[in-house]
């Protein structure tokens, strides 16, 4: 535990990466501040000092997460001609679900005060579910282009598909609830071809 007074390195993300380790382990019911700080093994108000209170600690996280994963499907396109579509596409959807993504989806919307933030940051340009679709959709065209994409495939309806149907997975997850990677997995390969 890092002794009081001392700073701490990257607060946000070991603050981060231990809510995801509490959601994922026992839920998200278990989710508080001192769960968070007590997996972190930092001082019990840390997270305190630095988000207003839970709500806008959870509501960080996941637009955190959101970023990390557009910044992924922006990068995308860089990889137009190399590897397989399919596999190009299924990492950036699979990363989603990733590290709790479905748990910290469902503990978001049942926290009304970040489902707020969440919505409210996304009004306001926040990457999210939109950016993850249009750089999904940049990076399809660009396959087209260059012709590993056949000509009747809309880049901007599989995008579509791909993001909606990673939402819903993420929205509907529950406990026992089959893992939804093979799923988006067995989509994308239907809407682009293996």
């Amino acid at each position: 535990m890092s002794p009081r007074g001392v700073a701490t390195p990257d607060v946000r993300e070991r603050l981060f990466a231990a809510a995801e380790r509490v959601v994922e382990r026992d839920g998200p019911g278990a989710l508080t501040s001192r769960a968070v700080t007590t997996e972190a093994g930092c001082a019990k108000g840390l997270l305190h000092t630095h988000f207003a209170g839970l709500d806008e600690f959870v509501a960080e996280l996941c637009l955190d997460r959101f970023a990390r994963t557009a910044a992924k499907a922006r990068a995308l396109e860089g990889l137009a001609g190399r590897g397989t579509v399919a596999g190009n596409l299924v990492s950036v959807a699979l990363s989603l679900f990733d590290r709790g993504g479905p748990a910290l989806s469902g503990l978001a919307m049942t926290r009304p005060a970040a489902a707020s933030r969440v919505r409210e940051a996304m009004r306001d340009g926040g990457p999210g579910f939109a950016a993850i679709q249009e750089a999904i959709a940049d990076y399809l065209e660009s396959e087209r282009d260059v012709g590993r994409l056949p000509a009747a495939v809309d880049p901007h309806t599989v995008a579509l598909a791909v993001v909606g149907t990673a939402h819903h997975l993420l929205m509907t997850d529950r406990p026992g609830a089959p893992d939804p990677r093979p799923a988006m997995d067995r989509l994308v390969t239907a809407l682009v071809g293996g």
